[in-house]
């Protein structure tokens, strides 16, 4: 597949030893300074996710400060890359929400252990690698039905938000009683030192925020941490050894069995689920932030992006090898561009800083789940707007409109809506989805649409209603 040149974003070029010839940061009407700022700036924004990231993983089972050695590895090295291979301000690390995934759907919901869901992680990693690679990423694209891809992101930030609420004590499940549910989520007794704790700090993260101020989310998890050591009842505690340094024990712990534990449509419909959940999840934030830095063509579309498409997919693979969880191209990569940013020193700045921060990752260890719950809770939320309908203009002065979706229409609101709450209610994205892609092409079928259904989605749809009704016709064999 051939590939386009970009216009005022040429890639990198190795002209010389210096930052000039490299970047070619005069043809992008920028300097050093700008792209160091901007680059310190995109790290100070995404920092939060080496205290985020290891407490979501610590739900399966993983070493907390194993896991933030991991995140601050697989973020530093894969947006180097991407600064290198691309010369675009796209910054990697671990996502949330995929990390979720792992921690509470395949580890938690299927039992799979942490080294079984990391080969679910690399798997899936392969197989949106290989989309790239063949140039076949249009026709996924073209098979989910774009309602479908935001109500998986929207479902994916309800389960985030669920996550960082349970996280924080202000939800707990209540086991029920005679004659009524056999149980049911509710609202905690507000009154305990842990959920001050994650109100104080939720609180400062929605105000800076709101302020505008970048780095909110960081500085909400750091105010959080300082007030659990400041009241009673040991909310918090400093770790033995605070400068131990990183730990690398997590580095090539994963396998392959999955597939025998899971069975095969089943070890099948994860990896699907949990590649669809990644590949949408990185093209909007390709777009969202390339239309920022000036990446699109007149039409909207990222052009030369097989690039950072092809650094992106690598991040699941290479997430998954040292336990991390995929890594994807995050939407704060826009706090740089923000700030003047335009090419890969900003990334090359950014995955620096990461790997500056592997010395004190034993300090991740000392923030208690209830101060980076706050964190949860935000980014959650700030995934439903997907759902935001827009004007994008573009370089070309045209403007195209984004988001929305028409919940009058019981064939698009059923669908989306099930996919949206399955998810967080099953503590599973593959019911999820499934939920979504089935209801879909059942009502489209019932309606008389069945030819705007696309063929590839009636295969997909065929193998989920499978999946869902395994109980019955194999007993539950898979």
């Amino acid at each position: 597949m051939g590939e386009m040149s970009l216009p005022g974003v040429p890639r990198v070029q190795f002209n010389g030893g210096s930052l000039e010839g490299i970047f070619q940061l005069r043809a992008n009407g920028t300097t050093v300074r700008t792209e160091v700022l901007a680059g310190l700036t995109t790290f100070m924004v995404m920092a939060y996710i080496i205290a985020v990231n290891p407490g979501i993983l610590a739900a399966a089972g993983l070493d907390q400060r194993a896991v933030a050695t991991s995140t601050c590895l697989v973020a530093g090295v894969l947006t180097i890359a991407m600064g290198l291979y691309t010369n675009r301000a796209y910054a990697m690390a671990p996502g949330l929400g995929l990390n979720a995934i792992v921690a509470f759907s395949l580890v938690g919901a299927m039992g799979l252990t942490p080294a079984q869901a990391m080969g679910v992680v690399m798997v899936e990693g392969i197989f949106i690698t290989l989309l790239v690679v063949f140039g076949i990423r249009k026709w996924v694209m073209d098979v989910v039905p774009l309602a479908l891809s935001r109500a998986i992101a929207v479902g994916i930030g309800f389960f985030i938000l669920f996550i960082g609420l349970r996280n924080a004590g202000v939800i707990t499940f209540s086991p029920g009683a005679d004659a009524t549910f056999q149980g049911f989520l509710e609202l905690s007794p507000l009154n305990t030192w842990p959920i001050f704790v994650s109100m104080i700090g939720l609180l400062v993260t929605i105000v800076l925020m709101a302020r505008g101020v970048k780095a909110g989310i960081l500085i909400g998890i750091l105010v959080a941490t300082v007030v659990a050591f400041l009241v009673p009842g040991q909310v918090a505690t400093l770790p033995a050894q605070p400068l131990a340094g990183p730990d690398f024990s997590l580095l090539g712990q994963f396998d392959l069995s999955f597939f025998a534990q899971l069975g095969f449509l089943s070890a099948i419909l994860a990896i699907f689920s949990f590649a669809l959940s990644d590949f949408f999840d990185s093209m909007g934030t390709l777009i969202g932030v390339g239309a920022e830095a000036g990446y699109l063509d007149k039409d909207g579309e990222l052009t030369d992006s097989q690039r950072p498409l092809l650094v992106d997919s690598l991040g699941a693979i290479a997430g998954g090898a040292v336990s991390a969880s995929s890594a994807t191209t995050y939407i704060e990569s826009a706090a740089g561009v923000s700030v003047g940013g335009r090419t890969g020193l900003v990334s090359v700045v950014t995955g620096l800083l990461f790997l500056l921060a592997l010395p004190f990752v034993a300090l991740v260890t000392a923030i208690p789940s209830v101060a980076t719950a706050p964190a949860l809770i935000v980014v959650g939320v700030l995934m439903v707007a997907v759902l935001t309908e827009r004007e994008m203009t573009l370089p070309s002065g045209a403007t195209i409109r984004t988001g929305g979706v028409d919940f009058t229409k019981f064939e698009e609101s059923i669908p989306v809506v099930l996919t949206m709450l399955v998810m967080p209610l099953t503590f599973n994205i593959t019911n999820g989805i499934g939920a979504g892609f089935v209801s879909y092409v059942l009502i489209k079928v019932a309606t008389g649409k069945a030819r705007e259904v696309h063929p590839g989605l009636y295969l997909v749809a065929l193998a989920f209603l499978i999946y869902f009704l395994r109980w019955v016709l194999f007993g539950a064999a898979f």
